[in-house]
C-alpha cells in the first residue's frame, strides 16, 4: 500500500520536480474542515494510483514558498504535476469521482 508523503518548502524540488513520474500535491491545513473531506480520496489515490502517481501533501502556513509559487489560493488544493508542469489543477473539497476523473485523464491506475 502506497502512503501519502508530507513534505515541506525544502523537500519540493526533489519530491515532486525531480520524480520519474507523475505527483499529486495535496496542500492542506489543519484548521480546515473541507481538507478532512479530500484525505481520504487523497489516500485513495495513492493506494489505486501507486504505481504510476506519486502522492504528497504538504501543510500550507509553514511552507509559503511553494503555496506562492503554484498559486495555492484556497484550501484544500490539488496540483498534479508531471516533468515539471502543473497539468491539472483544483481548489476546493471535490468528491473523490471528480479526483478519479482527473488521475484517469492523465495516469494508468495500479493493476
Amino acid at each position: 500500500m502506497t502512503k501519502v508523503i508530507s513534505i515541506t518548502d525544502t523537500d519540493f524540488e526533489t519530491e515532486v520536480l525531480q520524480a520519474g513520474h507523475p505527483v499529486l500535491v495535496y496542500f492542506w491545513a489543519p484548521w480546515c474542515g473541507p481538507c478532512r473531506l479530500v484525505s481520504p480520496s487523497v489516500d485513495w489515490a495513492a493506494t489505486n494510483y501507486g504505481a504510476s502517481l506519486k502522492v504528497v501533501k504538504m501543510e500550507v502556513d509553514p511552507n509559503p514558498q511553494t503555496v506562492k509559487q503554484y498559486c495555492v489560493e484556497g484550501v484544500p488544493a490539488l496540483r498534479l504535476i508531471k516533468n515539471r508542469e502543473v497539468i491539472a489543477s483544483l481548489e476546493g473539497a471535490i468528491s473523490k469521482q471528480k479526483l478519479a476523473t482527473i488521475l484517469e485523464t492523465h495516469l494508468t491506475p495500479s493493476t
